[in-house]
């Protein structure tokens, strides 16, 4: 086993040593801190976020149902980008995004759970009835995150990127002044300093809300969905501490 599989002790200690290394002032991003990113289902939201992690010089493999569709966009954010299937995508990261409509993730869990299995995956869908049907009511009523994490049995699954519009995504990213905060949940602390090092790398900030029950905080319908918020107020909203 070489020492990029996720697997390895030495590449899951490097990880863990991602987000302190990048947070201190002066030190030039070596190889080590560089992750490879699996991104399943490059649409709007997904390819904004391409667009940003390409930009912090990570390693990507943009990916969905048609990969020769995302061949232009591979090719304009650089050598560090390719395009593939979702199951080469998500083989490929030792962090993955998932991103697509949430109906489609039961069928994920399914098909790449061996691939998937104890990596850090960031999942940013929501469930609307209109689109994906009975199953949308049943996670909102659980709460999409306690869902989820029943579709993707045995990830370290952090719910990210779920209340910002894509537009957002694309306009406001490493803004000047206040930055547009963005609310993770998650039961894995490592997880967490994982997906937050990748909000400050998509040029937002990160506000951690708990574990994947509150989420539910921030869910569809919640005061804060769909509003591009500073630190602040997203912890005054959702009464956090400071």
């Amino acid at each position: 086993m070489n020492d990029t599989s996720p697997c390895c002790p030495r590449r899951r200690a490097l990880l863990a040593g991602l987000v302190g290394l990048a947070a201190m002032p002066g030190v030039v991003r070596s190889q080590a801190s560089i992750l490879k990113i699996g991104i399943i289902g490059t649409g709007r939201v997904g390819g904004a976020l391409a667009e940003r992690w390409a930009g912090a010089g990570h390693e990507l493999l943009i990916s969905s149902r048609h990969p020769e569709r995302l061949q232009e966009l591979a090719k304009r954010l650089g050598p560090r980008v390719r395009a593939g299937t979702p199951a080469e995508a998500a083989a490929f990261g030792e962090v993955l995004l998932i991103s697509v409509p949430y109906g489609a993730l039961p069928q994920i869990g399914r098909d790449y759970a061996a691939a998937m299995r104890g990596k850090v995956v960031l999942e940013t869908g929501n469930p609307f009835p209109d689109r994906d049907g009975d199953m949308a009511e049943a996670a909102r009523h659980k709460g999409s995150a306690l869902a989820s994490a029943e579709y993707l049995p045995g990830v370290r699954l952090v719910r990210a990127f779920t209340t910002i519009p894509h537009t957002v995504l694309h306009s406001q990213a490493h803004r000047p002044g206040e930055r547009v905060a963005v609310p993770l949940a998650s039961d894995d602390a490592a997880a967490l300093r994982i997906a937050e090092r990748l909000v400050r790398d998509a040029g937002f900030v990160p506000v951690v809300v708990g574990g994947l029950a509150r989420a539910r905080e921030f869910d569809v319908g919640s005061p804060v969905f769909g509003r591009a918020l500073t630190a602040s107020e997203l912890q005054q909203a959702l009464k956090l501490k400071r």
